[in-house]
């Protein structure tokens, strides 16, 4: 398995560069797919290379974890153009009757249909509704196909923005460590053991502001957001004070 996902993000590295050089010789902007954590890993550790044609990153809202990039830009190219990225809203029919939905009920939803993952972005879950952000081709098709999830007859409708959608805001967090190392910060906000945190990083599931991170000493910068795969995401809001004994007192913003 571990070979053929190195095979895919060798693949997907190739195409990072073709779509560069193509912006950049043809005038044109172009645009990836929608790109998880792992595939934006693969494009930050190819990003020098191709600095040479100009990118942009969006996600179709801030903070986005899935992202589409965008190689050219307007100054060079003397013009614009939009990411083609939209926003859909799916409600139930009838809400009274509507089951309980989670991302994962609207996920396995979306792949029934035969859509591939990398034309959907983030799917964000509220009160027995969600909204899906995703490649603007697949609008149509999503919005006269998509009729059930899970045994709730749901309506699928293109949408202007999130004003309906209330996210569960994060829960403000004030913790004690003997260091800001994200081994040590991640086992105090998830309750682990410091060599189960360090783990986490030979499985490869710890991601710094959108990059995978290997290097479990590290020290986290005010700013940054650290999402570990199977448990949440939260922000690193810097350090308050330190106590008499040593201790760092931080402050983080903690999604669960």
């Amino acid at each position: 398995m571990a070979i053929q996902d190195d095979k895919n993000l060798l693949q997907l590295k190739k195409r990072f560069q073709d779509l560069a050089r193509r912006s950049y010789e043809q005038n044109i902007f172009t645009f990836t797919p929608m790109l998880g954590l792992a595939e934006q890993t693969a494009f930050w550790e190819s990003e020098p290379a191709l600095r040479f044609a100009g990118y942009s990153v969006n996600g179709g809202r801030e903070n986005a974890e899935r992202v589409m990039i965008r190689f050219g830009n307007e100054k060079d190219l003397g013009y614009e153009q939009p990411f083609p990225i939209s926003l859909v809203h799916i409600r139930p029919l009838q809400a009274k009757f509507s089951d309980d939905f989670t991302h994962r009920d609207f996920l396995g939803a979306l792949m029934n249909l035969g859509i591939e993952r990398d034309l959907l972005g983030d799917i964000l879950v509220g009160e027995r509704q969600g909204y899906l952000f995703c490649q603007t081709s697949i609008v149509d098709f999503l919005c006269g196909e998509l009729k059930q999830v899970k045994h709730t007859t749901v309506i699928c409708e293109p949408a202007e923005s999130l004003a309906e959608y209330q996210e569960n805001p994060p829960v403000r967090e004030n913790i004690l460590v003997a260091s800001v190392r994200l081994d040590a910060l991640i086992a105090q906000v998830y309750h682990l053991s410091r060599s189960d945190s360090a783990e986490l990083f030979r499985q490869k599931k710890v991601f710094v502001s959108g990059r995978l991170c290997e290097n479990n000493s590290r020290e986290c910068k005010p700013g940054e957001a650290v999402t570990v795969r199977g448990y949440g995401r939260f922000y690193y809001d810097g350090v308050d004070h330190t106590t008499k004994k040593g201790k760092q007192s931080v402050n983080l913003r903690v999604y669960r």
